[in-house]
């Protein structure tokens, strides 16, 4: 048994010895392969889910991108919240400049602001474009004029205040024989036009000589119901009724006053503005009556 050990022993030690030294690198070079491969392997995996990852990483950035701008909506809901502010600051600004920083009033018991009170500056601006344009039509149609009617100034260049020279009247009159016989070579009248002429009436009045009759009454007011609002047009002219006023100087006797004192005394404007008011007060309660009841 001793002897078969010893063999047994013998012929393991020789296989060792004479085991084959390429043959144990070949293995050696496997594993070390295996350990590549296995390392490539491990690589590839882990190029494969970065490679696959990317576009989850991209969309999550895209994401979080789309998160943090606001959509368009959004820009559009700021866009006109500013706007907004802008003109809320700029309605302050002119409210400041114009108004004094007022903001508003009260009109009929409710508050309102400046907002709704704006829009009558337009008005009045076309208001006052439509009275220049008509009076400069006028005044050059006067000019114009060849049978020295009625001549204009105006008063301190002011387009809308005109004295006005009326040189003629009927020549057959008793008023035409006291212009000759006073050297008056004229009747001089004062017109003033308002804000929204030609739509209102100007306010007619005498200055010179003093008129006695012919509807001229205290203060150098005229009693005439195309002068009136009730009785006025916007198509009447200055010429036109300038010509209806000395008609009717002639059919009311008009004369030049020549009385001691009072020939003296001027016309006054409060005076032909307050017996105007109380003119017309009196003729819308009772009527005006053509032709006067005076004439028959």
């Amino acid at each position: 048994m001793a002897t078969l050990l010893r063999k047994i022993g013998l012929i393991r030690l020789h296989d060792r010895d004479t085991e084959d030294p390429k043959h144990h690198q070949g293995s050696l070079k496997g594993t070390k392969g295996n350990q590549k491969n296995n390392a490539n392997k491990h690589c590839q995996t882990t190029n494969e889910t970065n490679i696959l990852s990317t576009p989850e990483i991209k969309a999550r950035k895209l994401d979080q991108h789309g998160k943090d701008k606001p959509s368009g909506k959004d820009k559009q809901g700021k866009d006109a919240k500013e706007k907004q502010q802008q003109q809320q600051q700029q309605q302050q600004q002119q409210q400041q400049q114009t108004g004094g920083g007022g903001g508003g009033g009260v009109i009929g018991g409710k508050a309102t602001s400046a907002s709704s009170i704006t829009p009558l500056a337009p008005h009045r601006q076309h208001c006052t474009q439509v009275r220049t344009r008509r009076l400069m039509k006028e005044l050059q149609e006067i000019r114009r004029l060849g049978d020295n009617f009625i001549t204009v100034e105006l008063v301190e260049d002011n387009l809308y205040d005109w004295n006005v020279k009326l040189h003629q009247v009927d020549k057959d009159s008793a008023l035409w024989q006291d212009m000759k016989e006073t050297s008056t070579e004229f009747i001089l009248l004062n017109v003033s036009f308002p804000d929204n002429f030609p739509f209102s009436p100007p306010f007619m009045r005498v200055l010179t000589p003093r008129l006695e009759n012919g509807y001229v009454l205290d203060g150098g007011a005229i009693c005439m119901e195309l002068l009136t609002p009730r009785g006025w047009s916007s198509a009447y002219t200055v010429e036109a009724v300038m010509r209806q006023f000395a008609a009717s100087l002639v059919k009311g006797q008009g004369r030049i006053c020549r009385k001691a004192g009072k020939s003296k005394k001027a016309f006054s404007r409060k005076e032909a503005e307050a017996t105007f008011k109380s003119l017309v007060k009196t003729h819308e309660k009772y009527g005006w009556v053509s032709p006067p009841v005076s004439d028959g």
